[in-house]
């Protein structure tokens, strides 16, 4: 396949299963709630007309909706008074015709306030699914520009989490919260004027109430912070867990590991119930509080509207008017408190987000590359130096010169270094110090898309898309035809297994291609190698998933795809290192010996050592 889809390729497995996983991940520490919300701010700035009208319709909303107690008010006075004009027969009675104008004005302030509302809704939610489509794309091209080893300590689960259930929760935020925050305001605001309108006596026992509100609603939030900070960490770990036990399905039952898988998603799944009980807990203790304290304010009230109707400085009719409006004067600080709960919640999903987009980067490419059209090939690596950990050196020292065309094999024992120097080559990873000639220019002087499209490669560890057959081969060339694909398909010899599969090259592979072979994996990616046409190419343990006859027919076919080509074969089988120009023998991250099959043998040394203990059987058969 192509440099490009090198990208993506999967990197091993960390967590529970693979050593790096969330048991061993320190607590996050405590949120920046300020400068998350300001950054969040950052992404909704390019729709500030559409949040004006948002904040323009949310208060024509709450307005007319706010007008409406007041004239029932009246209504009901009118009535009051009709009943007792009736009773002492000094009236006519109840001026139906008045009444009927009323409730009919009503209905229409209350259907011009659920239009604005509508309106407001609806844009609303365009503006959060916006933002949320900008803060995922932004997400998948930051995923594309981290180095490889940020992935070697975080879980895919992890990532995934970030990319769905951080983004998902910062947009029901937007999209439901942030209304509810301008009409609330609106609300708050307008009912105290028109409290104020009725009686000051009466709004400033209504008012009372108030402190005593926001003191619990303030101790609730404090409370429940952690917790909600702590569940959506522990939401992204258990993802992590799930994902790897279900894409590491076969080898976990194969060592018997449920017990142990288990263990572990319980223990990430109790401390996930905790957090979420305890935050859902106090989170939902605020409405019966607010409840309770709501009914202390309606007692204050009627008895204080009681005593003023009595004294005749209000009408009847406003005591409706006021309780609507007291109970209307609530729920503001009912929704304050809700929204207080649900941007802790989100502040905690959203740094999660931010905090991936601000890790380190890949270090930017040269402003003027060099240029890869004229490459032929020629590879030398020069007094290499790196480690995974800067700490601890894998490869010491490492140069080597590989002239174009030739064929060279990497051989030594397992931790030598081998497919390490094939990921720097390709700056999967930088060096420590050292320098690595494409061509006599520094691989650090090409673009890194430029430099990856200059290789092939073939793995151990095969990697197939879920689509066609047809779709995976061309994923090492984009615009190749149909009739390109299948000639690649021919030469990898895998046309003929092809042919005899249900609709044959556009059969479906599934996500985890385990409806074809191992060995028929492989040589769908050496078609796509093929397909390719590299300068360069790199063979890991390439036939090492194949029969010993298909192994022969791919031989002659690696015999076409390496012709004129630079090709480094990291490899045990005899035939491959017994055809390789130059072999270069590595032991403890250093090249000990070089040279060609015959030479290394005749030297006796470590070569000669590995090929006497490994490949005196497969000479002796």
């Amino acid at each position: 396949m192509s440099g490009n889809s090198v990208k993506r390729e999967r990197g091993g497995r960390r967590g529970p299963m693979g050593g790096g996983g969330p048991m061993g991940m320190k607590a996050e520490k405590a949120k920046d709630f300020k400068g998350t919300m300001k950054k969040l701010l950052g992404y909704m700035k390019p729709y500030r007309v559409s949040m004006i009208v948002v904040l323009i319709f949310a208060v024509a909303s709450a307005a007319f909706s706010i007008a409406g107690p007041k004239i029932l008010g009246k209504a009901v006075t009118k009535i009051y008074l009709g009943l007792m004009d009736k009773v002492s027969g000094a009236g006519n009675g109840i001026d139906f015709g008045y009444i009927g104008k009323t409730l009919l004005f009503l209905v229409g302030l209350y259907f011009i306030s659920a239009i604005f509302s509508f309106v407001q809704g609806y844009v609303m939610t365009g503006v959060a699914q916006k933002v949320s489509y900008n803060m995922r794309k932004d997400l998948s091209q930051k995923i594309n520009r981290m180095p490889l080893k940020f992935f070697d300590k975080v879980t895919h689960g992890e990532v995934l989490s970030r990319v769905t259930n951080d983004i998902d929760t910062v947009s029901q935020t937007l999209n439901q919260s942030l209304s509810q925050m301008f009409s609330s305001f609106t609300v708050l605001i307008g009912v105290l004027i028109m409290m104020l309108s009725i009686s000051w006596l009466m709004t400033l026992a209504a008012v009372l109430i108030i402190p005593l509100s926001i003191i619990l609603i303030s101790l609730i939030v404090k409370k429940s912070q952690k917790y909600f900070k702590s569940q959506q960490e522990y939401l992204g770990h258990v993802n992590g867990h799930v994902e790897e036990i279900f894409s590491g399905h076969n080898i976990m039952k194969a060592f018997n590991g449920e017990e142990k898988a288990v263990e572990q998603f319980d223990s990430l799944n109790n401390t996930l119930f905790k957090s979420a009980w305890k935050s859902q807990f106090l989170s939902g203790m605020m409405f019966p509080i607010m409840g309770f304290i709501g009914n202390i304010g309606y007692v204050l009230v009627t008895m204080l509207g009681g005593w003023l109707t009595i004294k005749n400085k209000i009408e009847v009719g406003d005591i409706v008017s006021f309780i609507q409006y007291v109970r209307t004067f609530q729920q503001p600080i009912g929704q304050a408190a809700q929204i207080a709960n649900v941007l802790q919640s989100t502040a905690a999903a959203a740094e999660r987000v931010f905090a991936f987009l601000e890790e380190e980067e890949e270090p930017k490419d040269v402003e003027e590359p060099a240029d890869t059209g004229m490459v032929k090939g020629g590879v030398e690596f020069k007094n290499v130096h790196f480690g995974y950990n800067p700490e601890k050196i894998i490869i010491n020292d490492f140069s080597a010169k590989i002239k174009p065309g030739q064929r060279v094999a990497i051989v030594g024992p397992t931790g030598a270094g081998k497919t390490t120097m094939v990921k720097l080559l390709m700056r999967f990873y930088d060096i420590n110090s050292g320098d690595i000639f494409i061509d006599g220019t520094n691989i650090n002087d090409f673009k890194r898309n430029d430099l990856r499209d200059l290789f092939g490669m073939v793995l151990q560890d095969t990697w197939l898309f879920n689509g066609s057959i047809m779709e995976n081969i061309r994923y090492g060339r984009l615009d190749a035809t149909d009739e390109e694909v299948k000639e690649a398909a021919k030469a990898a010899h895998a046309h003929h297994f092809i042919k005899t599969l249900p609709e044959g090259y556009n059969m479906v592979l599934n996500e985890e291609a385990s409806n074809v072979s191992q060995g028929q994996k492989q040589l769908l990616t050496i078609a796509r190698a093929i397909l390719s046409d590299p300068k360069i190419l790199i063979l890991d343990e390439a036939t090492s998933s194949v029969d010993t006859r298909t192994e022969v027919l791919i031989q002659k076919a690696m015999e076409n795809l390496m012709k004129d080509r630079t090709s480094f074969i990291i490899a045990h089988r005899l035939s491959t290192i017994r055809d390789a120009d130059l072999i270069l023998v590595m032991k403890d991250g250093d090249i000990v010996e070089q040279g060609n099959h015959e030479e290394l043998l005749a030297a006796g040394g470590f070569y000669a050592s590995l090929y006497n203990s490994q490949f005196e059987t497969s000479e002796a058969s």
